[in-house]
């Protein structure tokens, strides 16, 4: 089993100055504070980090504070993902790829390709790809499921397909995958608000939004559940619960980065189409934040 990445993973958000410039202090800033705090693994450019809106270049930057900021102390796994496989290919080719130990790969968005397409499109990366590959399945923004017997296909096929990061919010496809999958194939929760239920069921772990707010209790609620102690690690999911709710309230990522403007760990700038979080929720968001 690729041990690196059981636990905690975080998807990193991209903070950004008033004039919507990238913050690279606020962005190390966040980093060793996840590092202090228990975070297990780091993932970069992925949704969260409003990826799709950052040039080639920004991309690259980004990769080098992240990068520089954590010194070879964690795992990185770096978003490269897209409908268009050709494009995808290219840019694994093109990028740096030294000190990043996986990629994190969205399955195709928009296309909307059969499961023989995504099966197709995954084999041509898997074979591309000269380091280990996490799935991405999250149906919510794709528009396509990724099917069990589609992800189970890939994880027998290719060695360098890892695990999947499942983000349908659908326990049964959960235990369908934990119950059926190869020996060592990580089931990765991308689900904030079922990741104990599907990391006591089996699963390893998650990759998470809110766990780079909160990620001491975050990280400490994932090991309960990788040891199996579901009592103490529900007394954290439910202190940690509402807030959940509140940053996929409106959309990712203004919910998590209003959270890290009351924590004073970067401002709450966003780039078009996404905008910030309404007042409304905002406020709800500092109550919790002053309360907790």
């Amino acid at each position: 089993m690729n041990n690196k990445f059981v636990g905690t993973g975080v998807a990193l958000v991209t903070p950004f100055n008033s004039d919507l410039s990238i913050d690279h202090e606020a962005l190390a800033n966040i980093v060793n504070y996840n590092i202090d705090n228990g975070t297990d693994y780091l993932v970069i450019c992925g949704t969260t980090a409003e990826s799709v809106t950052l040039t080639k270049q920004e991309k690259k930057d980004v990769i080098a504070t992240i990068s520089k900021a954590n010194n070879g102390r964690l795992p990185l796994v770096l978003g490269i993902g897209g409908n268009n496989t050709m494009g995808v290919i290219e840019e694994i080719n093109s990028t740096d790829l030294s000190g990043i130990d996986a990629i994190l790969s969205v399955s195709p968005y928009y296309s909307k390709p059969t499961q023989e397409g995504i099966y197709q499109h995954f084999k041509a990366i898997a074979t591309a790809c000269p380091i280990d590959i996490i799935l991405y399945n999250v149906p919510g923004r794709t528009s396509k499921n990724m099917e069990v017997d589609t992800t189970l296909r890939l994880a027998n096929d290719f060695k360098n397909i890892v695990g999947v990061k499942e983000a349908g919010n659908n326990m049964a496809q959960y235990y369908e995958l934990i119950k059926n999958k190869p020996e060592g194939f990580l089931v990765i929760s991308g689900d904030d608000d079922l990741v104990l239920s599907v990391t006591l069921a089996g699963g390893a772990g998650v990759i998470s939004v809110i766990g780079q707010a909160y990620p001491k209790e975050f990280s400490e609620m994932i090991r309960l559940g990788l040891k199996g102690d579901a009592k103490a690690g529900f007394a954290l999911h439910y202190r940690l619960m509402d807030v959940i709710g509140y940053i996929f309230e409106e959309n990712n990522p203004a919910g998590i980065k209003a959270v890290f403007e009351a924590l004073n760990l970067c401002k709450d700038t966003v780039r078009l189409p996404i905008v910030p979080a309404s007042n409304a929720l905002k406020a709800k968001i500092q109550d919790f934040v002053k309360s907790f």
